[in-house]
């Protein structure tokens, strides 16, 4: 392969502004791509393109009624400026009133339970949803070269203005010092430092850093998340038109998204391979964190038939699995009291995880503009302010 390919699937939105600001600053935005390949929904036993409000109009489980509502409900989300206050409302209960029962069901429902589980779709809130809708754009975009061709690039530019890194050095332990400094347990001895910044889980940080007080502890064991995981796939031929499957769980498929990812990027850069990404959102103590890469394998073959009824095992090239146990924090009402404070009791460290860009999805964009916050609050040039819902 002449590119890189991320172990997760991942994308830029056109409103993505700090992550493209940052490309802009590194000089490299032409090397940015943004196409606009197509997303499908799964309704009635059959795959409809639903990218468009022409999209829209044309499907099938919609009405009329359902069009305008759910174009209105859209454009809705798209002019709020600051949608923090919907979280004392469930996303479940909002939209079955406003979206109504059949849109819901048909587009809503589907997308909640697969991302969050039976457990927690009901209780999501509404912020975080419009956040969503708010956001993301029908361009999606990535990096010539893929995205490790981009962290090369900014690796070394950090590297020229004298930052050291290190890799594959596993943290043991952060220490507080009676002197205002921290002391890191790296593999390599003790380092004494002076700030110290955790991109971990909230809950790794809370077995990293023993001292931390029991009420900030509290607040890092208490956020709730799913893992990721996704199995990629490549096939010596194409296995469908489109990009991105949305699939509802009660329909049977044994994952919750199906992307083709070359029907977004030329195959070309992968040898000819077409290539195919089948990834879920699970608690981690689901089976699928323990099978072994050949059995979710023979768990997810099967349902590749539904996409395509010519589908052989014999397009089957090769395959890689990848799991996270944090990877999706679960937003449930008035979630913005339960966020831990970037800055933590101890002095000098500071923590920037996915749990803490809401109301906005966890995303690199927002990685991004995290990043440029603790810096600030670390300099000393801006304090850190609750976010009040």
């Amino acid at each position: 392969w002449d590119w890189t390919l991320e172990k997760f699937y991942h994308h830029w939105f056109q409103s993505d502004a700090d992550m493209l600001g940052l490309i802009n600053e590194l000089g490299a935005s032409d090397k940015v791509i943004f196409n606009r390949p197509s997303t499908v929904v799964y309704y009635d036993g059959k795959f409809y393109p639903f990218d468009s409000p022409m999209r829209w109009v044309t499907f099938p489980g919609f009405g009329w009624s359902d069009v305008v509502r759910f174009g209105a409900v859209g454009a809705y989300f798209k002019a709020l400026p600051n949608g923090i206050a919907l979280e004392k409302y469930t996303a479940d209960a909002w939209l079955r009133r406003w979206l109504g029962e059949r849109a819901y069901d048909v587009v809503w429902r589907p997308m909640l339970v697969g991302k969050f589980g039976l457990d927690f779709y009901k209780d999501i809130n509404l912020a975080w949803l419009w956040a969503r809708i708010k956001s993301r754009t029908m361009k999606l975009g990535t990096f010539e070269g893929g995205f490790q061709a981009f962290l090369d690039l900014l690796a070394q530019r950090v590297q020229a203005q004298g930052a050291a890194l290190t890799l594959n050095a596993p943290i043991q332990q952060v220490t507080a010092n009676p002197d205002g400094t921290l002391t890191v347990a790296a593999p390599d001895g003790p380092l004494t430092v002076d700030h110290v910044i955790a991109t971990t889980s909230p809950r790794l940080l809370a077995r990293l850093a023993p001292q931390l007080p029991d009420a900030y502890r509290g607040q890092l064991l208490g956020l709730k998340s799913l893992g990721a995981v996704v199995m990629v796939i490549t096939l010596n031929r194409q296995l469908t038109e489109h990009y991105w499957f949305n699939l509802p769980k009660e329909a049977g498929f044994p994952f919750l998204a199906l992307v083709e990812h070359t029907n977004f990027l030329s195959r070309e850069h992968y040898g000819g391979d077409h290539i195919l990404y089948c990834g879920d959102y699970l608690a981690p103590d689901h089976e699928y964190f323990q099978l072994s890469p050949d059995a979710l394998l023979e768990r997810f073959l099967p349902a590749l038939a539904r996409f395509n009824p010519a589908f052989d095992r014999s397009w089957v090239k090769r395959h890689w699995l990848w799991r996270a146990d944090y990877a999706q924090p679960i937003p449930l009402l008035n979630h913005s009291r339960n966020i831990p404070a970037v800055t933590t009791p101890l002095n000098g460290l500071w923590l920037a995880s996915m749990s803490q860009v809401y109301p906005w999805d966890r995303g690199t964009n927002y990685a991004v503009q995290l990043g440029r916050r603790v810096a600030r609050f670390a300099m000393g040039t801006e304090v850190e302010k609750p976010l009040v819902g």
